[in-house]
């Protein structure tokens, strides 16, 4: 059982930047690959990034690449998502998710996740 929390959401101009945590609880933290997800109002929950169990591969969606990131820290059982350069369309509920996965793969799609935080909302005003 791993339970999620997210904080770290907020209002934010446009062109600013934020980085999002998600604490976990749970013995095994470092078996589980994490991703972040988002969904903006009237729109269906969409990949962002993901890490995998160790930290050493990440991925993210094109519509952010280059702005966010995904990082990890094992010991502390933390997992965050720098967000760099944001736009009026990043605004949604951010959600981090976790996927046991000690072998090391991770997927982009949501029902992989297994483990889901309540989800920080995130608003990028123009």
């Amino acid at each position: 059982q791993v339970q999620l929390v997210e904080s770290g959401g907020g209002l934010v101009q446009a062109g600013g930047s934020v980085r999002l945590s998600c604490a976990a609880s749970g013995r095994t933290f470092s078996s589980y690959a994490m991703g972040w997800f988002r969904q903006a109002p009237g729109k269906v929950r969409e990949f962002v990034a993901a890490i995998s169990s160790s930290g050493g591969r990440t991925a993210s969606a094109d519509s952010v690449k280059g702005r966010f990131a995904p990082s990890r820290d094992n010991a502390k059982a933390m997992v965050y998502l720098q967000m760099n350069s944001l736009k009026p369309e990043d605004t949604a509920v951010y959600y981090c998710a976790a996927d046991y996965s000690p072998e090391g793969s991770f997927c982009a799609s949501s029902g992989c996740y297994d483990y889901w935080g309540q989800g920080t909302q995130v608003t990028v005003s123009s």
